[in-house]
């Protein structure tokens, strides 16, 4: 059994801090680095990238709404084509930064409220999936079991990753909980972590009414931004490798 453990990250800018990406980095084995439209700024993304390549960390960008002020998740009406092109912007932007720093990106996550429309919305998900294959065809793209994204993405040849949330609730359908709804994000660390586990050694979640269902995933995200992220990781991580399961990156899976 292997698992990839992801985290978004570089999502300061300016004066502005979020997280603590260089106490988190040392548990993950992924990246989501922000690409400067919902956080982040070029200073921010190339140290990002310099952090997670002192750890070992694989790198993919976390490209978003340009949305500055509701942090990417206000939806907004964007034209699959606004989208193609917002996301090559930015995805272009992290690889060029990357390379400069003798880094190649892995993957491609889209942030918040992109993610989540696009995970449904067949139209949103083609474009980001255009663009992930404009940039580089190698990339990965990431998002949820039985997407409009994962098919978008295989349709075009690309590698694609099932990604489980290890800190968000889930519907019966295996949608995530709305964040406007009490208990969408979970932040008890031993229900985290035995969570976590549950996904990665079992193929199951239980969700918000208490059911559970399948959820074969091969990434679990950690939010950067939650509460103790940094612990929470590490706890997560250590419960992993004590069940047996492999965590590395997910481009050595």
């Amino acid at each position: 059994m292997r698992i990839d453990l992801n985290s978004d990250v570089g999502e300061s800018f300016g004066a502005w801090t979020m997280g603590h990406d260089e106490l988190l980095m040392p548990s993950l084995t992924s990246a989501n680095v922000a690409c400067g439209f919902h956080a982040g700024d070029p200073g921010v993304m190339r140290q990002t990238v310099r952090l997670a390549r002192t750890h070992g960390v694989a790198v993919g960008a976390h490209p978003g709404f340009p949305d500055l002020g509701g942090f990417g998740r206000r939806e907004m009406r964007c034209s699959p084509q606004e989208v193609e092109d917002l996301v090559i912007y930015q995805v272009g932007a992290l690889a060029a930064i990357a390379r400069a720093e003798g880094v190649r990106l892995q993957h491609v996550k889209a942030h918040g409220a992109l993610y989540n429309m696009a995970c449904r919305d067949q139209a949103l998900a083609d474009a980001i999936a255009r663009a992930t294959a404009a940039v580089d065809p190698s990339l990965m793209l990431f998002g949820l079991p039985g997407s409009a994204l994962l098919e978008a993405g295989r349709a075009l040849g690309l590698r694609v990753a099932a990604e489980g949330f290890a800190d968000r609730a889930y519907n019966a359908d295996g949608s995530l909980v709305s964040r406007s709804l009490a208990g969408s994000v979970i932040h008890d660390e031993a229900r985290v972590v035995a969570r976590t586990v549950q996904m990665a050694r079992d193929g199951t979640i239980t969700t918000v009414d208490g059911g559970v269902i399948r959820l074969d995933v091969e990434t679990v995200c950690v939010h950067g931004d939650t509460r103790g992220a940094a612990q929470l990781a590490a706890a997560i991580r250590r419960a992993l490798e004590t069940e047996g399961v492999g965590v590395n990156a997910i481009g050595a899976h």
